[in-house]
């Protein structure tokens, strides 16, 4: 089982990470990512998809046309960990 962000942790983690951002009262984290179109958005989530499937880490996400709002967190650690910010940075890399 993963084992949750340390503060210091987190905070150098997240300095790292462009676009992302804590969610107040709760262990996660969040981005929107918009793009050109329901197209490129769609093909963004399906890249996402299979690196979730691989990584059997599997993100919270909402889409409207070409937006892309995604909340991550390690539900069984029951916060944030490594996994998140491998996928975030994963995130990141394919949006780019």
């Amino acid at each position: 089982m993963a084992q949750k962000l340390d503060p210091a942790a987190r905070t150098r983690a997240l300095a790292d990470l462009k676009g992302w951002s804590p969610i107040e009262g709760r262990d996660a984290i969040h981005r929107r990512f918009t793009f050109k179109n329901f197209s490129e958005a769609w093909g963004f989530m399906t890249r996402v998809a299979l690196m979730a499937e691989k990584m059997d880490h599997h993100p919270e996400w909402h889409n409207v046309y070409n937006r892309v709002d995604v909340v991550l967190t390690t539900h069984d650690a029951d916060g944030l960990t490594e996994k998140d910010i491998a996928l975030a940075a994963f995130m990141n890399k394919v949006a780019d």
